[in-house]
C-alpha cells in the first residue's frame, strides 16, 4: 500500500534510492548476468541506424555491445559513478555510445528521439511507475518499440526482495517493484500510448562459479539494494538476513558441483507506441 507522498518526501526517497544504487558496484555486479542481457539484446533486433536507448543502463551493459554492433545507442541511469563507468568503458573501446546521467521519471531527451526504449530489471525500480511509463513512451517515436524485462512477483527474485523486505521494509510512498511483472498492470501503465503490446514470460539465468553462500556475499558487496539492506541492520539483524538469503538461494540451487544455478521468471514486455 503506498501513501501520498509530499514534495519534499518524494525528493529524500529519490535521495535514497540513488544512493542505493551508487552503492555496491552494479558494474562488477552485472558481469555474471551479462549471458542474459545478452540474450535479451539479441531478442531486441536492433538494425544499424536505429536510434536505441536503454533506461537505467547500469554500465553498459546493453549499450556497448549494441554500440559494437553499430547501433545509434545511449544509455540513461540514475547513479553517477556507472555512468562515469559506461563512458570510460565506451572510450576505451572507441564506440560512440552516449551516456547521460538522468531521472527514469524526467529522461533528459526531447519527444520521440528513440526508435526502440528499453529497460532489462531497471527502470521498474523508480518510485512513481505512471510516470517512468509516461516518459518511456513520450521520448518513443510513434511506431518505435518499448521493451522491458521486469522480474515477476513469483520468481526468484520476487521472493528474494520479499524476504529483505521482511527485514527492511520498503518505503510506503512507492509500489513494489515486482507490480511491472504482471501483465494486467503494465497494460494499465502503458495505456492507450501503445497500440499493441506482447507478453512472454522467461527464464533468466543467474550462474555463478562459487556456492549459494557466496553468493549472498557477493550481493552484499556489489548489489546496492542487499547492500544497503544490510548496512541498516545491526549485527544480530544481519546474521539472520544473511542466513535467510542463504537458504533461499540454496533452496532453489540447481547445481550439485559447489556452483550456483538458477532462473528467475522474467516478464518480457514488447510493446509499440501509438
Amino acid at each position: 500500500m503506498t501513501t501520498t507522498a509530499t514534495s519534499s518526501e518524494m525528493q529524500a526517497l529519490k535521495a535514497r534510492l540513488k544512493a542505493t544504487w551508487e552503492s555496491g558496484d552494479y558494474g562488477v555486479f552485472a558481469r555474471y548476468l551479462e549471458p542474459g542481457a545478452l540474450t535479451f539484446l539479441e531478442r531486441l533486433d536492433l538494425r544499424p541506424g536505429e536510434r536505441f536507448l536503454d533506461v537505467a543502463c547500469g554500465a553498459g551493459q546493453l549499450v556497448i555491445p549494441a554500440a559494437r554492433a553499430g547501433i545509434d545507442a545511449a544509455g540513461v541511469d540514475i547513479a553517477a559513478n556507472l555512468i562515469e563507468q559506461a563512458r570510460k568503458r565506451a572510450t576505451a573501446e572507441g564506440l560512440p555510445a552516449r551516456f547521460d546521467e538522468g531521472d527514469a521519471e524526467d529522461l533528459p531527451y526531447p519527444d520521440a528521439s528513440f526508435d526502440v526504449v528499453s529497460s532489462l530489471f531497471g527502470a521498474i525500480f523508480a518510485p512513481r511507475p505512471d510516470r517512468v511509463a509516461a516518459e518511456l513512451l513520450r521520448v518513443c517515436r510513434p511506431g518505435g518499440r518499448i521493451v522491458m524485462g521486469n522480474w515477476t512477483p513469483g520468481g526468484f527474485i520476487g521472493g528474494m526482495f520479499r524476504l529483505m523486505g521482511r527485514h527492511v521494509p520498503p518505503s510506503p510512498l512507492m509500489p513494489s517493484p515486482m507490480l511491472w511483472g504482471d501483465e494486467a498492470t503494465v497494460r494499465e501503465r502503458l495505456g492507450s500510448g501503445v497500440r499493441e503490446v506482447r507478453f512472454e514470460r522467461v527464464a533468466y539465468p543467474f550462474v555463478y562459479p562459487f556456492g549459494p553462500a557466496e553468493v549472498v556475499e557477493f550481493f552484499r558487496t556489489y548489489y546496492g539494494p542487499t547492500n544497503r539492506a544490510f548496512a541498516s541492520l545491526d549485527e544480530g539483524g544481519q546474521a539472520a538476513l544473511r542466513a535467510e538469503l542463504e537458504a533461499h538461494w540454496a533452496g532453489h540451487n540447481q547445481a550439485t558441483d559447489g556452483t550456483t544455478r538458477l532462473d528467475s521468471e522474467l516478464l518480457r514486455v514488447e510493446a509499440i507506441r501509438a
